[in-house]
């Protein structure tokens, strides 16, 4: 939560929560912090690296090894959760191929069997290859991966060896870019992907994608470049998730944490504070809910709708309410809105027009109309009066002489009851 409230300007942290939601894990489970801070080290690195050298290094990674139940595999008794999560859930996908074309559940017993022998050495944290516990044998697939045969290893090496072979045959068919690419769409653009964005946008971000051999980079820059992910019926569409909900309020408001230099207590304190809010919003970072991630990002037909109910809607705007008026205090430490900082940041705060269009045009991805920002400039801003003078001088008041107790309070009020009424309205609830 500290790296996304402190992040740079770029797009690490939303792609690293992002494929945290393709690869889940949940640090309940893994229950080892180094384990579980390995698996986000992965993630962070490769976000915008080689899929394939991706899922590899996840693959074999600490955290997901004991959240698949990996570590434990045996020749005598292969799991079949990671083979079947790797082709159903990470590489290949479901969905996007009836019954009889897709992979078969043959496939998944097979790829279960190439992966027995690898394990976690819990004093140096670091995972393993033991052959004792390989299977030897030759691994039949379906006709859907060309009838492949992996052959069957002996020895230090036959764990990394037929890894490739089963990774090179996923990727060998043309499911895996159409599968990612999707997941791409669905979290940058809109979540439902209709035929004609599955033509248009899907099927040629795909050839770009297999044309770079995975490379995820090109296809970023295709997609966030393209007329498609400008045009205006893609913006305004998304309901916030409750990350980007609580994340974006603090940097868009520039929320003041303690200084993690100075203050490290109290920077993790307020930082956790954050990560318990998105829990109470059904966005618990570090623990989606099961291996297929957050229900918003697949669960037919509702996806993002899914974030907001009879129950998160209040918490939300109960959320922005107390950042504007008491804040949140953990440990001692204060976290909230000061509304004159944001008004200082937009070009002129002093006109009361240009206050209410420039916070509308920053805190909003959709325009309101005329006839509500009047109301709101002669309901809040202005209080009833008529004329636009009564807060340019309050506010010119306000910024010469801010130790003037009475005036500052009208002002602040002023602020604070806009805000809270533009952070109530939907429009704010979308991204």
């Amino acid at each position: 939560m500290g790296q996304l409230v402190n992040q740079d300007r770029n797009i690490l942290e939303k792609l690293t929560m992002m494929w945290h939601n393709h690869f889940a894990t949940e640090t309940e489970v893994i229950n080892r912090a180094i384990w579980a801070y390995q698996n986000n080290t992965i993630l962070r690195k490769n976000a915008l690296g080689n899929f394939k050298q991706f899922t590899r290094e996840i693959t074999l990674d600490t955290g997901m090894l004991f959240y698949q139940n990996g570590y434990l595999n045996t020749n005598a008794a292969p799991d079949e959760n990671y083979g079947r999560e790797l082709q159903e859930l990470v590489v290949v996908g479901k969905g996007a191929h009836n019954a009889t074309q897709g992979f078969a559940e043959a496939d998944v017993k097979a790829a279960a069997k190439v992966l027995p022998g690898w394990q976690i050495n819990g004093t140096t944290n670091t995972s393993f290859f033991n052959s004792n516990r390989h299977d030897p044998t030759n691994k039949q697939f379906s006709a859907f991966y060309n009838n492949t045969v992996i052959t069957g290893r002996t020895g230090p090496t036959a764990g990394g060896l037929e890894l490739d072979d089963l990774l090179n045959m996923l990727f060998s068919i043309n499911d895996p870019s159409l599968h990612i690419c999707r997941k791409l769409y669905r979290w940058f653009v809109y979540y439902e992907i209709d035929a004609a964005a599955e033509a248009n946008v899907i099927a040629p971000l795909a050839q770009i994608f297999r044309a770079n051999n995975y490379e995820i980079k090109p296809v970023l820059e295709a997609l966030l470049k393209s007329e498609h992910f400008f045009d205006v019926l893609n913006q305004g569409c998304y309901i916030k998730s409750p990350v980007d909900m609580i994340v974006g309020l603090c940097r868009e408001f520039s929320v003041v944490f303690p200084p993690v230099a100075t203050d490290y207590a109290g920077a993790y304190n307020t930082w956790f504070l954050l990560n318990s809010l998105s829990f109470i919003f059904q966005q618990y970072i570090g623990d989606p809910p099961n291996v297929a991630g957050w229900p918003a990002y697949y669960q037919l037909p509702q996806f993002n709708e899914l974030w907001i109910n009879s129950d998160t809607y209040p918490k939300r705007n109960q959320f922005t309410d107390q950042m504007l008026l008491t804040g949140y205090t953990r440990s001692g430490k204060n976290i909230r809105i000061d509304p004159t900082i944001f008004a200082k940041s937009l070009p002129n705060p002093g006109d009361p027009n240009l206050l209410i269009s420039d916070s509308i045009t920053y805190l909003f991805r959709l325009p309101l109309t005329q006839a509500s920002r009047d109301q709101l400039k002669r309901d809040i801003i202005l209080s009833g009066q008529t004329s636009d003078f009564y807060w340019t001088n309050a506010w010119n008041a306000y910024i010469a002489n801010p130790n003037d107790t009475n005036n500052a309070t009208i002002v602040r009020t002023r602020l604070r009851d806009l805000y809270q009424y533009l952070m109530k309205l939907a429009e704010y609830q979308l991204a």
